[in-house]
């Protein structure tokens, strides 16, 4: 029922002769014969509930129709039941449900030349082909009315994202008391693994397990460097529940202890993580996290010498504290409207993931070369402030480091 009173509340805000056209992927090879994991579209499973390959749906005000896999009792076989043209109205609230392969024969009796149609070509996949094809760009643009629903959750939304942040804790958890010196980033990324796993869950983006300078690389995935006593290891991972993503990064020294140099940058970090989670909360601009996070990092970082110039912050910060946080990673929604960042409303989620990365460099102390600390969280706004939805997750150095002493292998 929550798919249809989405499609309902969309509807609202379009306009009495609007007709809505969404697709979902088709499968995608890998190599040979081997398929990708199939994800579906997140705005068509927002929409509809519906998690197979080839599928559009199509509804207006007055009909809801649906376009699926036709059954295939040897494909079934091999790949698993469909649910096929004659379940799919009552299991999708459908009115009619047709076949994939009649869309384009059928699809002018769901259309007539009133109807405002709204549909986004934001795929490459041959089902929005086909859709454009007939269409002939005679549409509007869907996706921007989309992603302002989607930027506030609803409490069964929350309910997803608080069970994939408390499974993603968990593994961040498992971590830092299976890491020690010797093993290689792949250990430890087996150990995340085995705990989404068991929680039935997925990588919500492939993980970063990065050691030593590999921590100073934003987007590192090679993940299969030896661990050595005395460097850091950042873990940034995340899961996904029934289709909504956690995000959490956590940073700690992999023989269990910071050295001195590693806790002052990792408190700098850290003190700028917490001040910016403070200010979250409804009429907050959403950039303000951003500012104090910089504006800690700058100064700190400039009492102890490393950074002289205080324009040169994006030496050693230079991405964004935060991203909205739901269906997608880097989920939808505007940050600004009409050019002035927008304010922050109940049931929004974004990260807090301010980070220090220190290359090496011969005008810094060699003590603070290869120092890359990240600590990120998930973030709710509630309606008198926030929730930190990934809070189980240990961050304070004497928690980090009291259960990393709790390692006996």
């Amino acid at each position: 029922m929550i798919h249809q009173k989405r499609r309902q509340e969309l509807l609202s805000r379009l306009g009495d002769n609007s007709v809505v056209i969404v697709s979902t992927n088709s499968e995608q090879k890998r190599n040979s014969d081997v398929n990708y994991p199939f994800r579906p579209d997140s705005s068509f499973w927002y929409l509809t509930g519906f998690t197979e390959p080839d599928a559009i749906a199509v509804f207006s005000n007055n009909n809801y129709s649906i376009f699926v896999r036709p059954k295939d009792k040897t494909k079934e076989i091999w790949d698993g039941e469909r649910l096929g043209v004659k379940s799919a109205p009552k299991v999708l609230l459908a009115d009619n449900a047709y076949s994939i392969n009649d869309f384009l024969k059928t699809i002018h009796k769901l259309i007539d030349k009133n109807n405002l149609v709204y549909f986004d070509d934001s795929s490459t996949n041959k089902l929005n082909e086909n859709i454009t094809s007939i269409l002939a760009n005679n549409t509007k643009l869907l996706n921007t009315v989309i992603s302002e629903m989607r930027l506030i959750k609803d409490s069964n939304e929350i309910q997803n994202m608080q069970t994939a942040a408390n499974l993603a804790a968990k593994a961040h958890m498992a971590a830092m008391t299976k890491a020690s010196p010797g093993l290689y980033e792949y250990h430890i990324a087996a150990e995340i693994d085995a705990e989404f796993r068991t929680g039935n869950a997925d990588y919500a983006y492939p993980p970063i397990v990065a050691s030593g300078k590999n921590s100073c690389i934003l987007h590192y995935t090679e993940n299969n460097k030896l661990l050595n006593d005395g460097d850091l290891l950042l873990i940034d991972a995340g899961c996904e529940s029934l289709g909504y993503a956690s995000d959490i990064t956590r940073t700690f020294p992999i023989n269990g202890r910071f050295s001195k140099a590693q806790k002052q940058i990792y408190q700098i970090v850290l003190s700028a993580q917490k001040s910016a989670i403070a200010s979250i909360k409804p009429g907050e601009k959403v950039n303000t996290p951003h500012e104090i996070s910089c504006d800690i990092i700058s100064r700190e970082l400039n009492k102890i010498g490393i950074m002289k110039d205080l324009d040169n912050l994006t030496e050693f910060y230079m991405h964004k504290t935060g991203h909205w946080l739901g269906l997608d990673v880097h989920d939808v929604g505007e940050y600004k409207i009409d050019n002035d960042f927008r304010d922050f409303e109940e049931g929004m989620v974004t990260t807090v993931e301010p980070g220090i990365y220190i290359r090496k460099n011969d005008k810094i102390d060699p003590k603070y070369w290869n120092i890359g600390i990240r600590i990120e969280d998930d973030v709710l706004v509630t309606k008198d402030g926030h929730h930190v939805l990934s809070k189980s997750a240990v961050k304070e150095v004497k928690d980090i480091e009291y259960l990393m002493s709790q390692n006996i292998t």
